[in-house]
């Protein structure tokens, strides 16, 4: 049976607009409970993630849904292990409920980017060509979600490591073996953080400086491909 929100939305054809859609307009989903420290001692500095994901932020329909299609796209799947399969990526720091899950995999059903294929008691979701193309349309925005994610489970083991004082298992190159960071790649980001703290009260002309400081070295690190 379909989610009683889902009926209005159909009233200009499955593809209307997301935004008319009750489950989009009240932008329900989940919200991130945070590190169990609200981001304090977190070895880059940032607090949550670093951007976005932090304490409190919560987690919008469309966010959630175009996940669903990333982790369908990897391979079908039943809603339990949709779920299971965010927790797993962000280390347990974000496991949406399936009062949210679910809802969003008939919308995706209810728009043809997902199909559902019979499994006994249960349902299988699978990709749709629609799916795929709206996935290809929003692939850098999942990215970033998706490295997020990635990017708090790393944390999360780095700062279990550090609260249960056992030493750093360093790898060859001296990466941390659970998280793959070197310590240099931490202390920088972290005294960028610093950096930037301590400008808070800048003049325009220093916020000039700063900004172009800043630009450079995005450009520069983003003109080398991700190994």
């Amino acid at each position: 049976m379909r989610h009683p929100d889902f009926q209005s939305h159909r009233h200009g054809g499955r593809h209307a607009a997301h935004s008319q859609h009750p489950h989009h307009a009240s932008a329900a989903g989940d919200w991130f409970s945070g590190p169990p420290d609200g981001g304090r001692g977190d070895p880059d500095g940032f607090g949550g993630d670093g951007r976005g994901f932090t304490r409190g932020r919560r987690v919008s329909a469309d966010d959630l849904q175009l996940m669903l299609l990333g982790l369908l796209e990897q391979s079908p799947s039943h809603g339990y292990e949709l779920i299971k399969a965010l927790g797993t990526l962000s280390n347990g720091f974000y496991t949406p409920s399936p009062g949210m899950v679910y809802p969003a995999l008939t919308y995706l059903e209810e728009l043809g980017y997902a199909t559902v294929e019979p499994d006994g008691t249960k349902k299988r979701y699978h990709l749709a060509p629609e799916g795929k193309a709206h996935l290809d349309a929003n692939r850098d925005r999942l990215t970033l979600m998706f490295n997020r994610f990635r990017h708090i489970a790393r944390k999360m083991d780095w700062m279990r490591q550090a609260w249960s004082g056992a030493p750093q298992d360093l790898g060859p190159q001296g990466e941390d073996v659970r998280t793959g960071w070197l310590p240099e790649f931490v202390h920088a980001r972290h005294a960028l953080k610093q950096a930037l703290l301590k400008r808070t009260d800048a003049t325009p002309a220093e916020q000039r400086r700063i900004a172009a400081i800043l630009a450079r070295a995005t450009d520069e690190i983003n003109a080398t491909p991700c190994a």
